[in-house]
């Protein structure tokens, strides 16, 4: 079976299913995408991996992990989500140490979590992405895909994508420059981690 490469597109937070997320992956070569219903404290790692100028007070749980690593010289090589099972994925993280390599099981949202600190590709296979990837319409207006989802958790209409897409929520656009940054200081001491993320999305914007 051929493996597939797969980028991280956004967090999309559900407006109906409270605490719902789902992280949506893109097909390198391709315009497919395929949502996977997290968690919110793997949403909130995830997010924390992407945004690299928020640095949390103390390390979460999987920069402890990379921390552990690196000091033992283990390496993440890759991640593979290998395994669709009744709406559930499974993946495997693909390690190395003293040029010995070892395959772990891992749920694929901490997998992901663990690639994004080591800088390790993701990817599934082809049989996978054709039985659970789905085109995200730009205007929704348009008929629906057959091929795309009627449940509610990977239907791209119930989520509104958190970064290169829409953002909701609160804005800041009237604080100035300098409120942004103490707003963006406490967030990450408070450890809301999504505030923080939109916080920083408007500081870009003025400095940009």
């Amino acid at each position: 079976m051929s493996l597939v490469k797969l980028t991280i597109k956004g967090i999309s937070y559900s407006q109906t299913q409270n605490g719902a997320y789902a992280l949506i992956l893109n097909e390198v070569d391709g315009e497919r995408k395929l949502p996977i219903v997290i968690g919110a404290f793997e949403a909130q790692s995830i997010a924390i991996a992407l945004e690299k100028e928020i640095r949390p007070p103390r390390p979460l749980t999987h920069d402890l992990f990379k921390n552990f690593a690196d000091r033992f010289d283990i390496v993440v090589k890759q991640v593979i989500i290998h395994k669709l099972v009744d709406g559930v994925f499974f993946s495997s993280i693909i390690c190395e140490r003293d040029r010995i390599e070892e395959i772990i099981d891992a749920r694929t949202s901490d997998a992901i979590a663990l690639a994004l600190r080591f800088n390790a590709p993701i990817f599934t296979y082809k049989n996978i992405l054709d039985k659970a990837g789905i085109y995200l319409k730009v205007n929704p207006e348009e008929s629906k895909n057959p091929e795309e989802s009627d449940d509610p958790l990977t239907s791209p209409e119930t989520f509104g994508l958190v970064g290169e897409e829409s953002v909701t929520g609160e804005t800041y656009t009237q604080y100035t420059l300098a409120e942004l940054y103490e707003l963006l200081e406490v967030a990450v001491q408070n450890e809301d981690y999504e505030k923080a993320a939109k916080i920083r999305d408007e500081i870009s914007k003025r400095e940009s």
